[in-house]
């Protein structure tokens, strides 16, 4: 017989997604960095640097997503959570400590490592008290969540730094959201079901990538991961080149490309009720390509946040199309894919990386945004060959 759903369990679950959405705050935080710590650095230099802060950040996913997978199956998923919490609350303090380039980057290294073994274990937990047709809408809740959790940073660091005095103090004011989360957690009971068979192994997960489908979209995963992150990161700091604002008014570019995010989000669920996965994905990720042409060009600051506007709103759906679509073609490797596809979350690493030294080499932003564009691409051609695959 099929338990039945505990919304007062769910409630503290699904508030775990709001500290999720914490790893995003990278893109402002990068933007300040680079102003604040990297004035004595050589132009050619600062944006390689400060891109330092989301590759640390993500890198933990290729680290961490198997090895949280395994330690989950010993200590439990709500165990897993409440762990991942406590690393969190030590990275944000961390900057009070001491404001240095050094101090940042492991900051967030310890965020990227928190935020993995969320990633990993809340979705998992969630399903231990959401149950039957109920499970699928909590879990868009849980993403729109997320998506909230993104698109206030940039209000809270301008919350911080005018009425506070420093942008810095987001990060005491996460770390009470996180603790106000544990606490929660940590006073709801919670049934878990044992853990049965064996344990996800490297050497297992990574042969699934022997499959060609997988390993498209596996590398689906990561490119769509280095749009997101590399938007987030390079758009503040396109309208500080181009447009000429300061850093903080630069911050509300991350916040309009996650408001269309969320939206595209929201509305996403009622498009692909009525059209194929497949048909959404080429249209929207073709929109979003033509959007990041326009911004190698531009310099209008409106024109600018319509397209942080536009990729938003397109690519918001691009990452659960492609999880979906990896999960369905090998619905017998539903745990190792899945993952998988968590670890692919790394490309938010690999891609910020390069648009650092692209910039740096060309003396621009455009060079990050070269960087991007390639990456949404590489999903444009993906798009077509699922289409290709699927007749």
């Amino acid at each position: 017989m099929e338990k039945k759903t505990s919304y007062a369990s769910a409630l503290p679950v699904l508030f775990g997604f709001f500290v999720m959405g914490f790893c995003d705050v990278v893109g402002i935080t990068s933007a300040h960095v680079k102003e604040d710590l990297l004035g004595a650095y050589s132009p050619e230099f600062r944006d390689t640097l400060s891109n330092l802060i989301p590759v640390v950040l993500f890198s933990m996913f290729l680290i961490f997503s198997v090895p949280t997978g395994i330690l989950m199956n010993r200590i439990g998923r709500k165990k897993t959570v409440l762990l991942s919490n406590v690393i969190t609350i030590i990275a944000m303090f961390i900057p009070l400590i001491g404001y240095t380039f050094f101090m940042s980057l492991i900051a967030f290294a310890l965020l990227g490592i928190a935020n993995t073994i969320l990633q990993v274990s809340l979705n998992p937990l969630l399903t231990n008290v959401v149950k039957g047709d109920k499970l699928t809408s909590s879990l868009t809740a849980g993403q729109f969540v997320k998506a909230i959790s993104s698109f206030s940073a940039p209000f809270i660091a301008a919350f911080a730094a005018t009425r506070l005095g420093s942008w810095q103090y987001i990060f005491p004011i996460y770390a009470v959201i996180t603790l106000l989360s544990t606490i929660w957690l940590m006073a709801t009971p919670i049934r878990e079901e044992p853990v049965i068979g064996k344990a996800t192994s490297f050497g297992g997960v990574l042969g699934i990538l022997k499959d060609k489908t997988i390993l498209l979209l596996f590398l689906g995963i990561l490119f769509v991961v280095g749009v997101d992150v590399g938007i987030n990161t390079a758009s503040s700091k396109i309208l500080m080149e181009r447009c000429g604002l300061n850093s903080l008014d630069a911050g509300y570019g991350p916040s309009v490309y996650f408001a269309f995010r969320t939206l595209g989000a929201f509305l996403g669920a009622f498009f692909l009720a009525k059209f194929s996965s497949v048909k959404f994905f080429k249209i929207n990720i073709l929109v979003a390509v033509l959007a990041l042409v326009a911004l190698i060009f531009v310099g209008d600051k409106i024109a600018v946040f319509v397209i942080y506007g536009i990729v938003g709103f397109t690519i918001a759906n691009v990452f659960p199309i492609i999880f979906g679509m990896a999960i369905q073609s090998r619905p017998d490797k539903a745990n190792e894919i899945s993952g998988l596809m968590i670890t692919g979350v790394f490309g938010g690493a690999v891609i910020p990386f390069f648009m650092g030294l692209m910039s740096d080499t060309l003396g621009s932003q455009v060079g990050a945004v070269i960087v991007i564009l390639a990456s949404a691409l590489y999903l444009l051609f993906t798009a077509f060959a699922i289409s290709v695959q699927a007749k």
